[in-house]
């Protein structure tokens, strides 16, 4: 699941921390790509870094140096890339409930919306199919068919200039994804606090909190200090599992000053699919914010994903269990 705007401060900056560890505990002395004991690199994952001579040793302190630190980050950088580019075989059921709430904390109004997510020739595209857990009626429906309709149309008659200049927008998108690694893992003093099963997978369970004096590269890694989280990397395909995230001070940002006030959190977790893909499973978040002169807004967001199905083939996935098909 991939969020532009203020949205990749808070995910990236678990996807992507893995730092040093506490001296009461010690992660294994490498991490082979595939799992425990196997040697080769995940089916699918072309990244240049070989997991498999990936050292992750402790020091005499139970510490992990920067060097170690910093080929992590670059190997699980670049499985999420990759991982990336499997999403868009993906189309799956998003189900949205926002609560908005009083200065107390108390809802005030409730809306349900339920989303089909589609991939449409790499574009992916969210069709309402459900308000408030009904059906939607006959002319909603078909505005939501027409605006798939045209987002077709746009791009069946793309032109070779249009696609050239729009694949260069993504490789730019994933050159700043790069950048933005090494601020994250300049910005968090990381400790490793143990282990932990997500979805009956093991995990290493990494808290991350600002560290004074940090410098950014970019300008989203400004925002870095202004929050702390917890990051839950399976052990076996260090990939992001489980996410939670806390906003530490008021952030502002956009032209028209939107700010993002003190305690708002994100909660996001993964599950692995079909033996070959991360997709989203749950999102909750608490967010109290301010829109240039408006009033603030509290909202108390649930989201949740369901009925993954591979949409270039005919394999299809039931709930969110790993399940191997046969693919023709």
């Amino acid at each position: 699941m991939r969020m532009r705007g203020l949205a990749p401060f808070l995910v990236l900056l678990g996807l992507f921390a893995f730092g040093q560890s506490a001296p009461q505990f010690s992660p294994p002395p490498t991490v082979p790509a595939g799992g425990s004991g196997g040697s080769e690199v995940p089916a699918g994952d072309k990244s240049s870094n070989d997991v498999s001579r990936l050292d992750l040793t402790p020091d005499a302190t139970g510490k992990l140096s920067q060097e170690q630190m910093q080929a992590l980050l670059r190997v699980v950088a670049d499985k999420d890339l990759e991982n990336d580019k499997r999403q868009r075989d993906y189309t799956y059921i998003e189900r949205d409930v926002d609560n908005k709430l009083d200065g107390k904390g108390n809802i005030k109004s409730t809306e349900v919306r339920t989303y089909e997510i589609l991939e449409i020739y790499g574009e992916q595209v969210r069709r309402l199919i459900e308000k408030d857990d009904k059906a939607l009626d006959a002319r909603e429906a078909a505005k939501q068919e027409e605006k798939i309709q045209k987002i077709m149309d746009r791009r069946k008659n793309e032109s070779e200039e249009e696609r050239r200049k729009r694949a260069e927008r993504e490789e730019k998108e994933r050159e700043d994804d790069r950048k933005f690694v090494r601020d994250v893992a300049d910005a968090y003093n990381f400790t490793l606090i143990g282990t932990e099963t997500v979805g009956g997978r093991d995990t290493w369970v990494i808290d991350g909190e600002p560290r004074a004096g940090f410098v950014p590269h970019t300008k989203e890694g400004k925002f870095l200090s202004d929050f702390r989280g917890r990051v839950w990397i399976d052990k076996d395909d260090l990939q992001l599992a489980k996410l939670d995230v806390e906003c530490l001070d008021t952030v502002s940002w956009g032209l028209f000053l939107a700010r993002l006030h003190k305690g708002s959190k994100l909660l996001l977790e993964q599950t692995r699919v079909n033996d070959e893909v991360w997709l989203p499973l749950h999102v909750a978040f608490k967010i109290d914010v301010r829109l240039a002169l408006l009033k603030d807004f509290h909202v108390d967001g649930d989201q949740t994903f369901r009925d993954y199905k591979k949409f270039r083939t005919s394999a299809r996935i039931v709930g969110v269990q790993e399940v191997k098909t046969d693919q023709k």
